[in-house]
């Protein structure tokens, strides 16, 4: 007998089926041919105002199929979020979405421009973690989004390295674009290859996790079609978890592990998170220190080569964070954080005060994220030990990657500034991680709000909508406290 409310897991209907297939697909055709109307492209001019969107050449067009594309691909995804008919259906149709995507100029973002230029500077000799792309000289400056133009690069020297490739393989600013979607789509393969493993790991239905985390529009329109880097990242992410999940203990698999991870890390920052929970899913049997300092130090020890020999191999050592520090400068009501900083600021404006409280509720936001990861990773620790006092084995994964999606999802929603794209990174591992099915729902309506947020040249509608936006984040971050207050009193 079931638990009240539960959802049913079972097998999909052919026609509800189907018929989620050739939605989406119609939805993809459509965000593509919104693409070659006003997407992204090189010379494509800022917008200003939803007014210059409407007025611009094929305005009318360019919204009516974005729009239409984003609900008939968000829905088709949600449509099916208790799981595809199989894996096999779930790649294939998320597979068969991605194919008009490829053929689309770069969506929803003009951060491949970045990257272009970023790879650009470094081949020519300039420091991409000290200067800008327009104080080095790039020559497609004008195609990067104005806020980045005098901004330091806050990737890692890894993806500097590929985008310094792409530049120089390319031959040009068309030839780069083409090479980072390349690089783009491998990240999006290699994490394809990874989730049923990581998922069956753990006890969740292959066919599930893979249609969450592949089938996803943000995976679609931001990682393949936008060519962002998080692709990539994500990609070594999860094949550096697969190893520590199939060799748990092993001493080379930990060391390789470890490199994996360091690779994501040295594409960006925010997979240092997963860290301290990868060092719990590296030890095999049961979880005690010194255990967990043999295994987590070999571990170590992989990253700590990763992030080296990448930093030796370009020359441009750990600069790049400071460029990280330099990625909250957009104020956007989509950080919740930033959110409620604006509506104080608001709030203040209303009795003659400007108390700029933006900066101090984005430092006390980063001041609770430290607190929470540290008190996610000592609750996954103390359930690894205490599990493996009563199975006396091997602690299975489930424990290690569930806290790790919570832990990137916890530094998504507290960071300075939050872009759509961000949340592919919770996604993936929430999605192979979460055994109970009705639990989905908590970050997969996230995700399918957020692929709404951004236009198809990479304006993003948060602009448009700052105060009432703030005043909803705000009311929605207040809801959620009163509701973990009860809960926890309830409890």
């Amino acid at each position: 007998m079931s638990e009240p409310g539960a959802v049913p897991d079972g097998p999909v209907r052919p026609v509800a089926a189907a018929l989620a297939r050739y939605a989406g697909l119609a939805g993809a055709l459509l965000l593509t041919v919104a693409g070659w109307l006003g997407g992204a492209l090189p010379d494509t001019p800022a917008v200003t105002s939803l007014g210059d969107a409407w007025r611009a050449p094929h305005g009318p067009a360019v919204l009516g199929c974005w729009l239409v594309g984003t609900v008939l691909l968000v829905g088709a995804w949600w449509s099916l979020r208790w799981g595809a008919p199989s894996g096999r259906w779930a790649y294939l149709t998320a597979g068969l979405w991605v194919l008009p995507l490829l053929a689309a100029p770069p969506l929803g973002s003009r951060d491949v421009y970045s990257y272009a230029c970023q790879g650009w500077s470094w081949t020519h000799g300039a420091d991409p973690y000290r200067v800008g792309v327009v104080a080095a000289g790039c020559p497609w400056a004008d195609s990067v989004s104005p806020i980045w133009r005098d901004t330091p690069a806050p990737y890692g020297p890894f993806f500097v390295l590929l985008a310094g490739l792409a530049v120089l393989l390319g031959g040009g600013l068309v030839g780069a674009i083409v090479l980072l979607r390349v690089v783009a789509v491998a990240g999006v393969l290699l994490a394809a290859f990874c989730l049923p493993g990581l998922a069956r790991a753990v006890g969740v239905p292959a066919r599930r996790a893979v249609w969450l985390a592949l089938a996803c529009p943000l995976v679609g329109v931001h990682l393949v079609a936008g060519a962002h880097n998080d692709a990539v990242g994500l990609g070594l992410l999860l094949s550096g978890l697969l190893v520590l999940v199939r060799r748990p203990g092993r001493p080379r698999a930990l060391v390789v592990a470890g490199v994996l991870l360091g690779l994501a890390v040295a594409v960006k920052a925010v997979a240092v998170v997963v860290l301290p929970f990868a060092a719990l899913a590296a030890v095999s049997g049961r979880h005690t220190w010194r255990a967990l300092l043999r295994d987590g130090g070999r571990l170590a020890g992989g990253v700590l080569t990763a992030l080296v020999v990448t930093s030796l191999a370009t020359g441009l050592g750990l600069g790049w964070v400071r460029g990280v520090a330099r990625s909250g400068d957009s104020e956007q009501w989509t950080s919740p954080p930033t959110a409620v900083g604006l509506v104080a600021d608001y709030a203040g404006a209303l009795v003659g005060r400007e108390p700029d409280a933006v900066p101090v509720a984005r430092a006390v936001a980063l001041a609770v994220l430290a607190v929470l990861l540290v008190v996610l990773w000592w609750r996954a620790w103390t359930a690894s030990r205490r599990l493996g006092d009563i199975r006396e084995r091997a602690v299975p994964p489930r424990v290690a990657l569930a806290g790790a999606g919570l832990a990137l999802a916890a530094t998504v929603l507290l960071a300075p500034v939050f872009h759509p794209w961000y949340a592919t990174w919770p996604l993936a591992l929430l999605a192979v991680a979460t055994v109970a099915v009705a639990r989905t729902v908590w970050f997969v309506a996230p995700c399918a709000v957020a692929s709404v947020l951004t236009l198809p040249d990479g304006t993003n509608l948060a602009r448009f909508t700052k105060a009432p936006g703030a005043i909803l984040m705000t009311a929605l971050v207040v809801a959620v406290g009163v509701a973990a207050i009860r809960a926890r009193r309830a409890r």
